[in-house]
């Protein structure tokens, strides 16, 4: 009785773990950005977080005139900070975005280390945040950045994992293959603006939930109103029925959501629209994989 009892609960345990979303002060000096990740993953993984997400270029200031001065080549000095932070904390760390350098190349990368700091997956954001609204705002990554050319996911006890970083999450093809190739819970490391980011940042992050039935997590930089960038924060957590769990506000904090895998399969189970495709009429399909 009492094996059957504790079989029971571990079981319980892997349909249910703890996430963490760091939304972290984004300064000019590296050195401060890496110090403060480092503190806010071990806070999270001492409030019990299994998997933690940090923000897009969580090492340096968001803007084409920083990418290149705070580039780095990988491994080097961010991601041996994140891998000893994984490792030392025992999570899965989403390890944000940085400015990776590679030959004459530069990509906005997202790494992600397991609990025994190894290297789980590379991903160098696919779609480059290319935009003009006149009047509002206009940035254009590809001035100074190459896209990636792969998709991205990661095993863990829990669940798999899909990865892709701010602009991405506007692709909702994107997010149906991570979830038609078993993805429950895709991550998002992005820095939406003050434009884009009251417009669509909630929207997006809900709409891709709801299509897919999968837990959504974004994690922004916290709001820098002196910045020549200004991030939108308002890092997220949503479930599979399109319901926002968790939100942070403007400011650095540390958010934590629970992501309930039997939840998710009661909703697949409720509303059935992975069965109910049409694959006879339509389909999307991945060409090229990480």
């Amino acid at each position: 009785m009492f094996t059957c009892a504790f079989y029971c609960i571990i079981l319980l345990d892997e349909l249910k773990f703890s996430l963490a979303v760091v939304q972290l002060r984004v300064s000019k000096i590296k050195a401060d950005n890496l110090g403060r990740a480092q503190k806010l993953v071990k806070e999270a993984a001492g409030q019990g977080a299994k998997v933690v997400v940090l923000p897009e270029c969580f090492n340096s200031p968001y803007g084409t005139g920083f990418f290149a001065e705070y580039a780095e080549k990988i491994p080097g000095e961010s991601t041996r900070v994140l891998s000893e932070a994984a490792r030392d904390c025992g999570v899965y760390l989403v390890g944000g975005s940085i400015p990776e350098k590679d030959g004459e190349k530069l990509y906005n990368t997202c790494s992600v280390f397991g609990p025994d700091g190894k290297l789980l997956v590379k991903h160098r954001k696919i779609h480059l945040f290319d935009i003009d609204v006149p009047g509002k705002i206009r940035f254009q990554e590809s001035e100074t950045l190459s896209p990636g050319n792969s998709l991205s996911m990661f095993e863990t006890p829990f669940c798999k994992v899909g990865v892709g970083v701010c602009y991405d999450i506007r692709f909702a093809e994107l997010a149906h293959i991570y979830a038609k190739k078993g993805c429950q819970l895709l991550v998002y490391p992005g820095a939406f603006n003050m434009t884009t980011g009251p417009a669509h940042w909630e929207l997006l992050q809900r709409g891709r939930a709801v299509d897919n039935q999968v837990y959504v997590a974004t994690a922004s930089p916290a709001r820098d109103e002196s910045a020549s960038y200004v991030a939108w924060g308002h890092s997220s957590v949503v479930n599979p029925w399109g319901e926002v769990i968790v939100k942070a506000g403007p400011e650095e904090s540390v958010v934590y959501a629970d992501i309930d895998l039997q939840y998710l399969a009661d909703v697949r189970q409720q509303i059935p629209i992975t069965t109910q495709r049409r694959n006879d009429l339509y389909s999307v399909n991945s060409v090229q994989e990480g």
